[in-house]
């Protein structure tokens, strides 16, 4: 009979094996079959809940109308049942209705028993872990055990014994919807790295000098701090911020919280070089900078976010050395900004006085005052308004109690936010948070997730088992002093269900040392829901591979749901530090946008064995895009593509008709093997829908070179020998 083809209840059918005695509210079973160790044969379990009875089932076929999945989950242990097709690999699962905490599963099977099968629990119905596997089951009854925790549990059937398919008599999940244990606690205080202050609280200066004595030059330490300064005026302070140091106003606007003074990045521990200044930030502050000039001098991953600079603004290093890029957003700087060295850099929404000059690549969008588009020279590329933006999340104290403010989404931007006073959106109490401080588990973390807690991770290095599960629309999850999550034992650090408006903000993910095949993943496969009016936003959220240990992850980030924003992201795979090279800390891709209508504002991606960035989603759309190729190729061989040299650092898929993007560059430095050539830096199909404009390739001191920049369009690197000079594309196609 062929497979699929309802059937009606068969004659011939076996009768069912006797079953072996389970004893409901007892647990005793005597389990004759082989299980694997982690479902042990016999169990007592403590008078846990039938939970499973009743509720919503679903499986992936039946044998016929007669076999519903709603018939194993009936009460009727021996009157009906449900039974797949003929085939292997089929699944019954239960929506619990809410998440619980887990105890034991009985399946009472009819003779088409499962041989080896699996037990399977979810959060969202979508992404599963197994909980117990059953290598060599002979049907009967099954009692398993299970642990952890989820609102979906699936029999994942893998191997039949028979001919027949799978046939459950009753599937029955038992557990508690009590968390395992009291409910979680909104609030509290923000643990012992967040440095609050207020104008009369003495020792602000000595405090701030200390931790970045700790900081200048750890690029790679497990330090974390926040520097929180309450509404007022701070006089003749110089904040030095280094590695994983943020410090921000509580006040809701910028002009609540005043420094007489500077917020100061300089390149001192690296001999003027700032080119490896990552990792910081500086939010919601007003700055009179004692010389009339503040110095931020950065690279990728320090975001320069709600400031008001009253004079300039300087971005290179004492001594005008390199500086690698930035990010400026929501800002206003009165005077000018002097870009000097600096080789490429994105603003968005801000209003300044002034920009100086241009090196490589100097986007805009949505800024009063920014140059107007002249590139290739100066390389300045510009946007008079930002299409979609929402600003990030920031903790402000109203009064004397916390609040988290969640900014309005704004169309076709231009300017700052706060412009008219106090911004729009929404304020959320700290107790709706989960503040998460070191030593806290992916799973208790789950579970203030499922209470419907938003998340506050502490400053702090945060290891993690499994995979934390953002399923609740409208969650915030706020890192404060550059969190940093890893994921242990392969697992993704991080997914985010098919929901309006999650917004995740101010963290890092870094990679463990056996590979994940995902470290974020936004959405999950085949997601589809329309999340225009209220989408999803990654802001200041940075993946690293390498670089503090061996790290390794298939693909860093996949966008996967629809009108999803990515602003202001650095993906590294590390080419210093420790635990890198070719195959130490392998990651063939950056970031996967799968969904549709994603915009990018500020997207840095770096160094990826294979594909950056690679796109498969309609109608995306890219501002500013950073990247530099893999240093570490050991050969033309290892990153030969089929035919083509070479893997592009931005590809769109032949599959998109409709994509644009603005203000891109990448840059080679093959310095184990300067004789690498690229065939192009970019790759998209020629349609009239997919249109760059502003595109750029630089051999850095001719360490390897590319022979176009876009396609075959863009003339090579290759003369320009050792010089550094840019092959630049106006227009594509």
């Amino acid at each position: 009979m062929p497979v699929g083809i309802p059937v009606a209840a068969p004659s011939r059918r076996r009768r069912p094996l006797p079953s072996r005695k389970w004893v409901a509210g007892t647990g005793a079973a005597a389990l004759a079959g082989s299980l694997l160790a982690l479902a042990p044969a016999t169990t007592a379990h403590a008078a846990p809940t039938l939970l499973s009875q009743g509720k919503t089932a679903t499986a992936s076929s039946t044998e016929g109308p007669a076999f519903a999945a709603s018939a194993a989950v009936d009460g009727n242990l021996t009157g009906t049942r449900w039974a797949s097709s003929w085939q292997d690999a089929q699944w019954l699962q239960v929506d619990l209705g809410k998440s619980a905490t887990l105890s034991h599963a009985a399946l009472t099977w009819e003779g088409a028993y499962g041989k080896s099968y699996q037990i399977q629990a979810s959060e969202n119905g979508t992404d599963w872990r197994t909980v117990t596997s059953v290598a060599a089951g002979d049907g009967g009854t099954d009692d398993v055990t299970l642990s952890g925790s989820g609102r979906y549990i699936r029999m994942n059937g893998l191997t039949r014994a028979t001919g027949y398919g799978f046939s459950l008599w009753e599937f029955q999940v038992y557990g508690s919807t009590d968390g395992g244990g009291p409910t979680l606690p909104g609030g509290g205080d923000l643990g012992p790295n967040v440095h609050v202050f207020d104008p009369s609280t003495p020792g602000l200066q000595t405090k701030l000098d200390q931790v970045f004595q700790q900081q200048e030059s750890a690029q790679f330490g497990s330090g974390r701090h926040a520097f929180l300064l309450k509404p007022g005026t701070y006089n003749g302070l110089n904040a030095q911020i280094g590695f994983y140091t943020q410090i921000a106003g509580l006040g809701l606007r910028p002009g609540d919280t005043t420094i007489n003074g500077d917020v100061t990045v300089d390149a001192g521990w690296f001999n003027g070089n700032a080119t490896q200044n990552f990792w910081r930030g500086a939010e919601g502050l007003t700055l009179n900078p004692v010389t009339g000039t503040n110095r931020w001098a950065v690279s990728q991953a320090a975001s320069f976010r709600r400031m008001h600079v009253k004079g300039d603004l300087n971005l290179a290093p004492n001594g005008y050395g390199w500086a690698s890029g930035g990010y400026i957003a929501d800002s206003k700087v009165d005077g000018q900004i002097g870009n000097y060295s600096q080789q490429q850099w994105y603003t968005r929404d801000s209003s300044i006085g002034g920009w100086s000059n241009s090196v490589w690549n100097q986007t805009f969008s949505g800024v009063e005052g920014a140059p107007a588009t002249s590139f290739p020279e100066p390389r300045y590329t510009t946007l008079d308004t930002t299409p979609i933006s929402r600003e990030k999340p920031y903790l402000y104290l109203d009064g004397s109690e916390y609040k988290v403010f969640a900014p309005a989404k704004r169309v076709n931007a231009r300017g700052t936010s706060w412009a008219n006073g106090t911004p729009q959106g929404e304020s959320i109490p700290l107790n709706q948070f989960y503040v998460v401080k070191p030593g806290a588990t992916a799973s208790t973390i789950n579970q203030a997730l499922a209470q419907g807690l938003h998340l506050i991770f502490t400053p702090g290095v945060y290891h993690v088992d499994q995979t934390i599960n953002v399923n609740r629309e409208n969650t915030i999850v706020l890192g404060l002093g550059l969190a940093t999550i890893i994921p242990d034992n392969g697992v993704t650090a991080m997914k985010v269900a098919d929901v309006d408006g999650v917004r995740l903000a101010g963290f890092l993910i870094d990679a463990g040392p056996v590979n994940s095949p995902t470290l974020l993943e936004i959405g999950p496969q085949g997601a589809g829901a329309d999340h225009a009016a209220n989408p999803t936003t990654v802001q200041d959220v940075y993946i690293r591979i390498g670089g503090a240990g061996a790290g390794k992850a298939t693909t860093s980030m996949v966008v996967n749901s629809d009108d999803a924003i990515i602003d202001h992201t650095w993906v590294w795979r590390a080419d210093h530090g420790e635990g890198w090279g070719w195959e130490t800390n392998r990651a063939d891709y950056g970031v996967r946008v799968n969904g549709d209508d994603v915009l990018a504002t500020g997207l840095f991606v770096e160094h990826f064995n294979k594909y950056d960035v690679e796109w498969y989603g309609e109608r995306g759309r890219t501002i500013f895009y950073q990247n530099e190729k893999a240093y570490d190729a050991p050969n033309q061989a290892a990153i030969q593509n089929g035919t083509t040299k070479g893997y592009a650092a931005y590809r769109v898929d032949d599959s998109v008709n409709t994509h644009e993007a603005w203000g891109l560059g990448s840059y080679c430095n093959y310095n184990v093997d300067p004789t690498i050539v690229q065939d192009h830096g970019f790759k998209a199909p020629v349609k009239p829908g997919v249109k760059f404009h502003s595109l750029l390739v630089v051999s850095l001191g001719g360490m390897g070179h590319y022979n176009h920049v876009i396609n075959d369009t863009g003339a090579s690197t290759i003369p320009a020998g050792s010089s550094t000079v840019p092959s630049t594309v106006v227009s594509f196609p």
